[in-house]
């Protein structure tokens, strides 16, 4: 019920208290859903799930400030990309679609018969050399270069950004699927994708906080961006992979066609599912016995 809470509390607090009251207040549900999970489940599901929580945390998004730039006026961002919302919103959507089902078809024929651990090291480290892309043209290189701004961001960024997306959402599914208990798959599957949700919303609300208190000025005749190249460095290249890296090695490196946990060997949680399992039926059959009578 709590898991299921969560993301309403938090959009809560931050819209009536503060952002940084949110994260504070967040903190401490993820840190309530971790000890929770610790003393549930066995400590293999904890470690994958530790690294779930982690994978969607480390990536602190500088989005919304890159949006700015990006369609910055030339009196905001004097010789910036100057990007018209066009071509920003739906010429890269369009490539970005492509490339989500380039990207299905590339882990469906190749990453899907590779280890876990591969696939999550692969798709962390393409991710965060992805935003290398942001920094060079904020900084002017690919200017300096000859290449214009809408063609290194189309050939960058926009087919980058999407495809580690969908490499991620096919992984981590992968994940959820391949650590839920015998039946219990629709129950802890809801619970890790939920955590994981929670936790992707909490970076966000992260990288907002980052961008306030940097004090960037995103709209306005007085843009200053100065700080962004710099943030997106730490936050979107040095920080996913200092945490995602050695996160993922908390997964088992089997066949992703296997299961991560071997639930047959977890002593006493066979007996912990089965006694739950005959409570639920013992009370469905006094509640029936009860409206009969």
């Amino acid at each position: 019920t709590l898991c299921g809470l969560a993301a309403p509390l938090l959009a809560a607090v931050t819209t009536y208290a503060s952002l940084a009251i949110g994260l504070a207040f967040s903190g401490l549900l993820i840190v309530a859903f971790t000890v929770a999970t610790y003393y549930i489940f066995p400590k293999s599901f904890f470690w994958a799930f530790l690294a779930i929580a982690l994978f969607s945390l480390d990536w602190i998004s500088m989005g919304s400030a890159l949006g700015y730039y990006y369609t910055a006026s030339e009196e905001c961002v004097p010789g910036g990309p100057a990007f018209d919302y066009t071509y920003y919103i739906t010429i890269t959507g369009i490539v970005g679609s492509v490339v989500n089902f380039l990207g299905v078809l590339l882990y469906q024929n190749t990453l899907s018969s590779w280890r876990f651990r591969p696939v999550l090291l692969f798709t962390i480290s393409v991710g965060s050399l992805a935003s290398i892309i942001d920094v060079i043209i904020i900084m002017r290189w690919n200017i300096k270069i000859g290449i214009p701004d809408k063609v290194f961001f189309l050939l960058g960024n926009a087919v980058f950004e999407t495809l580690v997306g969908a490499l991620w959402a096919l992984s981590s599914s992968t994940i959820f699927a391949k650590i839920a208990p015998p039946r219990m798959e629709s129950a802890v599957f809801a619970y890790t994708a939920g955590i994981a949700n929670f936790c992707s919303m909490v970076s966000g609300l992260l990288g907002s906080g980052v961008i306030q208190w940097s004090g960037m000025k995103t709209t306005g005749d007085n843009c200053d961006f100065g700080a962004l190249p710099y943030l997106i460095v730490i936050c979107q290249i040095v920080t996913p992979l200092c945490i995602g890296i050695p996160a993922a090695f908390l997964i088992p490196n089997t066949l992703q066609t296997e299961h991560l946990i071997d639930w047959e060997k977890e002593e006493g949680w066979q007996s912990r599912v089965e006694d739950t399992n005959e409570t639920v039926v013992t009370d469905a059959d006094n509640e029936s016995h009860s409206l009969n009578v």
